[in-house]
C-alpha cells in the first residue's frame, strides 16, 4: 500500500461518517464527506490540508483553487473562504487531514531569519504539488491516534518535521514572513486576531491598526492585499458565520443570533445573511436540516 492510500485508510478508520472531527492532538483534525457539497463559507485557520481521497475547491473572492490527493492546500493566515467538496461518494469518500500551524514552533525553526524577499508576491491561499515527505509525516501523525500513549512525545516532533518540510518548500518565504514580527504578513495576522477576538463589537479601525502596528491606511491596503477584503468585510463574514452556527448548533432564533453577533437591525442582518448564504435565515436552516446542504469542512 502506498503512503497516500495508507493515509486514506487511517483517516477512514477514525471518521466513519461525514463531518469534521477533532482528535487527541489539538492541531490535527480529520474530515470526511460521502458526497459532493454545495459552496459553503467558513473561516479557515492558517494550516496545511492534505487530501488522501477526493477533491475540493476553495475560493477567496474571485480567486479559486482545487486540490486533491496530488496537490495540498496551504493557508497562510486565517481566511474567510468558500469551499465545497467536488469529488466524493459513499464508496470513495472525501478524506482529508488538516494540520494547524504551531506559531511558536514555526518561530523557533526560523530563528529570526526572514527568508526570501519575494514573499510579498506569494499568495496567502495556494495549492502545491504533492510532497512524499509531507504525506509520510502526516501518515505517521494520524497513526499516533492508534497509540495515544506516544502522542505527548512524538506528536510535537512530527508536527515540527512538517513545519520544517514546509519551510524548505516553495512557500518557505511566505511562512517565514508569517513569524517575523515586523513583516507585513505578521502584522495582518495580528489584525485578523484582533478582529476575530472582538468581531461582535463595533469595529474601530484605529484599534485594529494599533494592534497590528500599522497606520490605518497601511492596514487597509495590506489587509485587502492578503485577504481580498477590507477589515469591515472580514468582520461581517465572521459575524454571519457565527450567527449561522448559533442557529444551527444551539437553536438560537434568527433575531437573537443577529443581536448576539453585533447587529442592531434585524432587516440588515437578514439582508446580509441572504447575500452571503444564498437564502434568508429560516430558509437556510430548513435547507441545512433537510440535508440539502451542510457545513463542509476543509
Amino acid at each position: 500500500m502506498d503512503r497516500i492510500a495508507e493515509l486514506a485508510a487511517r483517516i477512514a478508520q477514525h471518521v466513519p461518517e461525514s463531518g469534521m472531527f477533532g482528535t487527541a492532538m489539538t492541531r490535527l483534525s480529520l474530515i470526511r464527506a460521502d458526497r459532493p457539497t454545495v459552496p459553503v463559507p467558513s473561516v479557515y485557520e492558517a494550516s496545511l490540508c492534505l487530501i488522501a481521497q477526493g477533491a475540493k475547491r476553495v475560493s477567496l473572492g474571485d480567486h479559486s483553487v482545487v486540490y486533491d490527493a496530488s496537490r495540498y492546500l496551504l493557508v497562510s493566515v486565517d481566511l474567510p473562504l468558500v469551499g465545497h467538496v467536488t469529488e466524493a461518494s459513499r464508496d470513495a469518500p472525501y478524506l482529508c487531514c488538516k494540520i494547524d500551524f504551531d506559531q511558536a514552533a514555526l518561530a523557533e525553526l526560523i530563528l529570526g531569519d526572514a527568508g526570501g524577499s519575494g514573499a510579498a508576491a506569494l499568495p496567502a491561499l495556494a495549492v502545491y504539488p504533492g510532497d512524499p515527505d509531507l504525506i509520510d509525516a502526516a501518515c505517521r501523525l494520524v497513526g499516533l491516534l492508534d497509540r495515544p500513549w506516544d502522542i505527548p512525545v512524538l506528536a510535537p516532533l512530527i508536527e515540527r518535521e512538517i513545519l520544517y518540510r514546509l519551510l524548505t518548500g516553495p512557500h518557505g518565504a511566505m511562512l517565514r514572513h508569517m513569524a517575523v514580527a515586523d513583516s507585513r504578513l505578521n502584522q495582518v495576522t495580528r489584525a485578523i486576531a484582533k478582529i476575530r477576538g472582538s468581531f461582535h463589537e463595533q469595529l474601530r479601525i484605529g484599534d485594529i491598526a494599533a494592534a497590528a502596528g500599522m497606520s490605518p491606511s497601511s492596514l487597509h491596503a495590506h489587509f485587502k492585499a492578503v485577504t481580498r477584503m477590507t477589515p469591515l468585510e472580514y468582520q461581517k463574514q465572521l459575524r454571519l458565520q457565527e450567527a449561522r452556527r448559533l442557529m444551527m448548533a444551539e437553536g438560537v432564533a434568527a433575531g437573537a443570533a443577529g443581536f448576539a453577533v453585533g447587529y442592531d437591525s434585524q432587516s440588515q442582518f437578514t439582508r446580509e445573511y441572504h447575500r452571503l448564504f444564498g437564502a434568508p435565515p429560516r430558509r437556510d436552516l430548513e435547507r441545512l436540516h433537510s440535508g440539502q446542504d451542510y457545513m463542509a469542512a476543509l
